[in-house]
Parts: C-alpha cells; sequence; structure tokens
C-alpha cells in the first residue's frame, strides 16, 4: 500500500478531518495522480451528511478533480510523469455489458465503480476520492488535461461539465437550437456556456430577477422570470431543449410549458420523484429525460471542446484546510458557482 493525505468524514461529527490514507499499489493499468485542484459537489455534502460509518468506516469525498501524473503501471502507454490530467466521477466498470461497449461506462449495467463511495472491482475495498494528495486510478477513466485549459477551473467540468455536456449533445443542440437552462448554478452556468458556445440561442430561467447581469456575462441572450406569469406565458413552447439544473424538489409543469413541440425537459439537478401531469406531455409530443455523467468517449470530447472555447467554471478557490466552510456555504449557496480545494496544502 502507498500512503498520502487527505480528508476523511468523521461520522460522529459529519465534518471532515485531515489524516493519512491508503492507496493500493499500482497495478499494470494505474496511474498515481498527484491531485493539484478537486471541486466541491453537492453529492460531496449529501454523501457527508449522509455518512454513517459505511462498511469501514471510510468516506473521502471528491469526483472531479485535475493534477499530475507521478508514476504509471507496467502497461501504461498513454500517460508519463509530468503529464497534466483529469479524473472524474466514474473510475471503472464491468467493461462487458451493451452500455459499456457503445461509450457509455456511467450507465453500466453491473454500476459503474465511483470514485468514492464505491467498491473496487478487484479487492473490494471501499474507494476513497479526491479531497486527498494523491489518487490512483486505472489509466482508461483518466484524461488528459488539454492545453490552455486552467487546471483549477477545468476540475468542475468532470462532474458538473459532463452531466449538462451529455443530454446537450445527445439532443443535438447546435445552431438553430433555442435553449433554456433552469437553474444558475454549478451545472446551469456551465450549461448556458456549452448551449452559447454550441451556437444556439441561449435563455436563462430563473426566479431571481438580479441574476440577468450574470446570465448575460455567461452567454445568455434572454433572462426570463419565473415567478413573473406574464413572461412565462410569453416563452410558451419557445425552447426546443429546457435543461433543468434546479436542485430542490419543484413541479416541472411550468417548465414543460416552455419547451417547443416535439422538444425535450432534460432534468438533471433534483433526482428524486417526480410527478407528471401527461397532458403537459400530450400537448406539442414533448418530451422528459434525465442524464447522468458521462461515458469515456463523451468527457473526452466536452475537455477538447471546452479548450477549443475556453470553457471552464467559475469558481472560487479555497486551500483544502477550509473544506468544511466550503461544505457549509455550498449547503446554503453561498457559492458562484463552483467551490475548489487547493490541495497543495496537504504537502
Amino acid at each position: 500500500m502507498r500512503s498520502t493525505i487527505g480528508w476523511q468524514a468523521d461520522s460522529a461529527t459529519r465534518t471532515l478531518r485531515r489524516t493519512v490514507l491508503e492507496r493500493r499499489d499500482l497495478r499494470a493499468d494505474d496511474i498515481a495522480v498527484r491531485v493539484e485542484y478537486c471541486g466541491v459537489c453537492h453529492t460531496d455534502l449529501h454523501a457527508l451528511r449522509a455518512h454513517g460509518g459505511g462498511a469501514d468506516g471510510a468516506l473521502v469525498p471528491g469526483h472531479e478533480f485535475t493534477g499530475v501524473v507521478v508514476e504509471v503501471g507496467d502497461a501504461v502507454s498513454g500517460f508519463s510523469p509530468g503529464d497534466p490530467v483529469a479524473v472524474g466521477n466514474i473510475v471503472d466498470s464491468c467493461g462487458e455489458c451493451r452500455m459499456c461497449q457503445v461509450g457509455q461506462e456511467n450507465f453500466c449495467r453491473a454500476f459503474p465503480t465511483l470514485t468514492y463511495g464505491g467498491t473496487d472491482r478487484q479487492d473490494g475495498r471501499t474507494t476513497l476520492g479526491g479531497y486527498s494528495r494523491e489518487y490512483v486510478v486505472r489509466a482508461a477513466f483518466a484524461y488528459p488535461l488539454p492545453e490552455g485549459l486552467d487546471a483549477a477551473g477545468a476540475a468542475p467540468l468532470l462532474c458538473a461539465g459532463v452531466t449538462v455536456w451529455e443530454p446537450l449533445r445527445a439532443l443535438g443542440v447546435g445552431p438553430g437550437s433555442a435553449v433554456a437552462v433552469a437553474g444558475l448554478g454549478g451545472l446551469g452556468h456551465l450549461a448556458v456556456k456549452m448551449a452559447s458556445a454550441l451556437g444556439a440561442t441561449t435563455s436563462v430561467l430563473s426566479r431571481t430577477p438580479d441574476k440577468v447581469g450574470e446570465a448575460r456575462g455567461l452567454g445568455a441572450r434572454e433572462f426570463v422570470v419565473t415567478t413573473d406569469a406574464a413572461r412565462m406565458e410569453a416563452v410558451r413552447d419557445r425552447f426546443d431543449v429546457v435543461i433543468d439544473t434546479i436542485s430542490a424538489p419543484h413541479d416541472l409543469a411550468p417548465y414543460l410549458r416552455v419547451v417547443a413541440m416535439d422538444g425535450t425537459l432534460s432534468h438533471l439537478g433534483h433526482l428524486g420523484p417526480v410527478t407528471v401531469e401527461t397532458m403537459d406531455l400530450l400537448a406539442g409530443r414533448k418530451k422528459l429525460s434525465s442524464a447522468g455523467s458521462g461515458g469515456r468517449p463523451s468527457t473526452a470530447d466536452m475537455l477538447r471542446f471546452c479548450a477549443a472555447h475556453g470553457i471552464t467554471a467559475d469558481i472560487e478557490l479555497l486551500p483544502s484546510s477550509q473544506v468544511n466552510q466550503a461544505l457549509e456555504r455550498l449547503e446554503r449557496n453561498d457559492v458562484r458557482y463552483r467551490f475548489v480545494l487547493d490541495m497543495s496544502d496537504l504537502d
């Protein structure tokens, strides 16, 4: 085993404490990554709040990070020490099911191995995440970080970014598309940037009128206050795609009403149960879909696209020693738009 330093959950206090962590020795197809920057995701917050110790008491969050290769396994040919890399929320899959065979490892029928809180497919150990100075990962699930992408701002692309990229591409968004993004947080601001860069006429749907300047700065052409009934009526049946990134439970009906005929509402932010009136789908042959993360080809494509268009997350960079404060602020939605931890203070 190899040792590193990271931030592990204390189940008694629901906070993170600095401690020594054990990583596996490199297998032939592994690389070891010195983690430089790790994004803070709502999933991390939910995992910490729900933490009860687990099978072996281990929870180290963090599943969107960038870093530098420090060592490679004997069978690895695509990476060398010193290479900048990025790792997302999936670090392995069965590789055999139909989903894996078509490059959708995120939908692996045997369930993908998650970057933290998952079960290693070979030794059965619980995976420990990127809130640490080093991570050992199968080289097949690491991605070259394209030149020109800021490493700190790129970290959230590996979760928030690919989560919105996947439906935008699957739904064929491009020049001539009318896209609305509901919610302007960690996912939403990246959806606006990506949809705009794809050539779509992009709008933002929000309850908060004072975000209009931010939305336009990100590339939105129009801003619609969802509590304004007249404005919502004015955009009824308008949008080919609505990307719903709202993280709290909410009524989908107002958002389905603004979807154009044969258009799609992609529901990404809240993954709990929803209730839909059939008439809200029937009137206009509208579709309701969802998506989660991305497979390896999609993730690689997303990184290349973001490099070509200069897209990174808008972040607040904090030393990793402030991780508990970051999580507390995230719970209050006190962030524009994503916290990223600088892991260098773990040296």
